[in-house]
């Protein structure tokens, strides 16, 4: 019953109160980050959903657009501003998905949504992972987050799909406030973003 129906109800009722009481900060972060990008303070990329459903995703933007002698964009460290890292690493780049929530393509716990090219790279335990809705945070999230691996990652997720719970969600919001606190897990090591996956 949590799983089918009243997990949306909190969803939605979680992200709307969200999104009221974090309006002064979400203003705040929007006139600076729109300064210091010179030009859009969001950043929208198409991620799967449920069943792979493809939505765009809402965060604020943490990275300029320089690019080299040959127009191409540098790596993402190099393109990564210094008040970007500061939302990024108190995961502030994350409040805009609060919109996804309430539009359901989101929910606030679930499996993170990746990039679509990783569709065909899933075998059939890793595809399940798109069983449920993907979230802001979830149970891979408060146990390493970008710091393991992806196929610890991908265990992680179908792990949660297998056990979703009122209770289970519960302990992962919880958890990933400490996390947020704590500033764990943010980048991989050597990396200002995690690696991309490329199959197994």
């Amino acid at each position: 019953m949590y799983k089918l129906f009243f997990k949306r109800i909190i969803d939605f009722l979680t992200a709307f109160a969200g999104l009221i009481l974090a309006s002064p900060i979400l203003l705040v972060l929007i006139v600076i980050l729109s300064i210091s990008n010179r030009g859009s303070c969001f950043f929208f990329q198409k991620r799967p959903g449920k069943k792979g459903k493809i939505f765009k995703v809402i965060k604020f933007k943490t990275m300029n657009d320089k690019r080299d002698e040959q127009g191409k964009l540098l790596s993402d460290e190099k393109r990564l501003t210094n008040l970007g890292k500061f939302v990024r690493k108190t995961s502030l780049d994350e409040l805009p998905q609060l919109i996804n929530v309430l539009k359901g393509d989101m929910s606030l716990i679930g499996p993170r949504p990746l990039l679509p090219e990783y569709l065909p790279l899933y075998d059939s335990i890793q595809s399940k992972r798109h069983d449920v809705k993907p979230g802001i945070t979830g149970w891979a999230q408060v146990n390493g987050r970008n710091a393991i691996s992806w196929e610890k990652k991908f265990d992680l997720d179908v792990w949660y799909v297998e056990h979703v719970s009122f209770k289970l969600d519960v302990k992962i919001l919880f958890k990933t406030i400490l996390k947020v606190i704590n500033s764990e897990g943010i980048n991989t090591e050597n990396q200002a973003t995690t690696t991309k996956f490329t199959g197994k």
